[in-house]
């Protein structure tokens, strides 16, 4: 393989929407609110996101292998320092550099939102290497989908709402807590599809804990929760509140695949179908902001 296409598989292209979204999001209702967007803050704020999320996964890439959880039994797609398609020195190397250019670009971040970026920053630095690093890695407990709900919803489109306006409102929380849903939805795809391995190498998953019949219950809560929960911006949007409702029919087909598809590598497709689902409801909801 080339060594191009293994970076560019180990960086995990068809997730990286979940660190755009809540970007876009937040941005959105900043624009809603203030009726204008700042450029520069929307551009470096997804750049650092999407190279925080690019460094978690490498992280987490060369991590799994090193604890052992990565096997030759592993159901996911494959990862590039289990299949030797880069050394374990050369993924650790890629992921401290995509921290790197994310900090370069918190510089500019934090020069114009202050303190408040840097808090946030930093936590979210710390949180992608605390994933799968580090003495008790996050991935390896039941905090996954935690974790992905505050960081890539609260986080993330409170920090860009932050970054527009420079102050925080209840509807900015408010879909943050929505997007982050979908978020977390797709590491519970990713754990479940997985339960079987990761109970055998130690990775107590909220998946492991408590079973395949809860989590399918899980993860039909986190895909319906953010358009039963359409209702809370009624008195911002109105009729606008219906528009993520279009992709109500893509949420119900997942769940029915998720609820019969046997865990297996089917269910590589319903991760990446489960980051576009977040994708579609984001473009959605942004679009109910802006029109």
């Amino acid at each position: 393989m080339k060594t191009s296409t293994a970076w560019f598989l180990a960086c995990r292209p068809k997730t990286l929407s979940v660190s755009l979204s809540p970007v876009l999001v937040g941005t959105a209702v900043a624009w809603h609110d203030t009726a204008h967007i700042l450029w520069l803050p929307l551009l470096f704020a997804a750049l650092g996101a999407g190279l925080i999320q690019i460094g978690t996964n490498l992280f987490n890439d060369v991590g799994d292998y090193l604890r052992g959880t990565d096997t030759p039994e592993r159901l996911g797609p494959k990862r590039a320092t289990a299949e030797g398609w880069l050394s374990a020195g050369r993924v650790l190397s890629g992921a401290w550099l995509a921290f790197g250019l994310a900090f370069l670009c918190g510089t500019y971040l934090v020069w114009h939102g202050g303190w408040p970026i840097v808090i946030i920053g930093l936590a979210s630095l710390a949180a992608g290497w605390a994933y799968t690093s580090g003495p008790a890695p996050i991935a390896y407990r039941p905090l996954g989908e935690l974790f992905v709900w505050i960081f890539f919803g609260l986080v993330a489109v409170g920090g860009s709402y932050y970054l527009q306006t420079l102050s925080l409102s209840p509807t900015a929380l408010i879909a943050a807590g929505l997007i982050g849903l979908h978020a977390a939805a797709v590491i519970t795809v990713n754990n479940y599809r997985d339960l079987d391995g990761d109970a055998r190498s130690g990775k107590n998953t909220l998946a492991v804990k408590f079973g395949r019949g809860a989590t399918r219950h899980i993860y039909a809560a986190e895909i319906l929760a953010p358009y039963l929960l359409l209702p809370l911006f009624a008195s911002s949007l109105g009729w606008r509140i219906a528009l993520p409702v279009l992709s109500l029919p893509l949420a119900l087909k997942l769940i029915q695949r998720f609820h019969r598809e046997a865990p297996g590598p089917a269910f590589n497709n319903i991760l990446a179908a489960t980051a576009g689902l977040q994708l579609i409801y984001a473009l959605l909801l942004i679009l109910s902001f802006t029109i």
